[in-house]
């Protein structure tokens, strides 16, 4: 049963299916640390002002794929350009969960109807 073309091609296909998303764009970012503050600290805010940061200087930096940490590094300055040299890959065992846009609701159960009946 495990043998069968029909599963084997099943495993296969997402495999392939990622070849068609190497070009697709992703926002990266570079978390130097964090803060928190009320409102009325935020707006007191101007030129000039510190605001203290959660991360202590030599500490690793998080590296975020559309807000989801990757990997950690170190900051690089080469002729006056930041960078990131990248010292951990996050491993993340835990499986990322598809969510469906908001006016794209209800579409998953209506997967299997004939595409006439989801024009309507």
């Amino acid at each position: 049963m495990l043998d069968s073309p029909e599963l084997t091609a099943t495993h296969a296909a997402p495999v392939a299916d990622l070849e068609r998303l190497v070009g697709v764009r992703v926002a990266v970012t570079v978390e130097l640390g964090r803060s928190s503050m009320t409102l009325g600290e935020a707006l007191e805010l101007g030129p000039g002002a510190v605001i203290p940061l959660d991360t202590t200087a030599g500490a690793t930096l998080a590296l975020r794929v559309n807000d989801r940490l990757v990997a950690r590094g170190e900051v690089l300055v080469m002729d006056d350009v930041y960078g990131l040299k990248i010292t951990e890959i996050v491993s993340d065992a835990e499986p990322v969960v598809a969510q469906a846009a908001p006016g794209l609701m209800g579409l998953a159960s209506d997967a299997g109807a004939p595409p006439e009946q989801l024009a309507a």
